[in-house]
C-alpha cells in the first residue's frame, strides 16, 4: 500500500514540476525578492527535467505496488 501512495505522490509532484516549473521557485525563493523577479531559463529547464524523472520513479513505484497486490 505504501508503494501505491508513494507512487501517486511522486506522480503528482512530477506533473506539477512539468506543467508549472516555476512553482517551486516561488515557494523557495520568490517570496524573498521585492519587485519583479523570475527564475532563469536554466532553472525552468532543470525543473522540467526533474519532473520527468520524478514521474518515471513514481510510475515504477506504482508498478511495484500493483505487483504486490497481485
Amino acid at each position: 500500500m505504501g508503494y501505491l501512495l508513494g507512487g501517486l505522490f511522486l506522480l503528482g509532484l512530477g506533473i506539477v514540476n512539468v506543467i508549472y516549473p516555476s512553482f517551486a521557485w516561488y515557494i523557495r525563493e520568490g517570496w524573498k525578492v521585492d519587485g519583479d523577479s523570475e527564475p532563469s531559463d536554466m532553472y525552468l529547464a532543470l525543473s522540467k527535467a526533474g519532473g520527468v524523472a520524478i514521474i518515471l520513479f513514481g510510475s515504477i513505484f506504482l508498478l511495484i505496488g500493483f505487483a504486490y497486490l497481485l
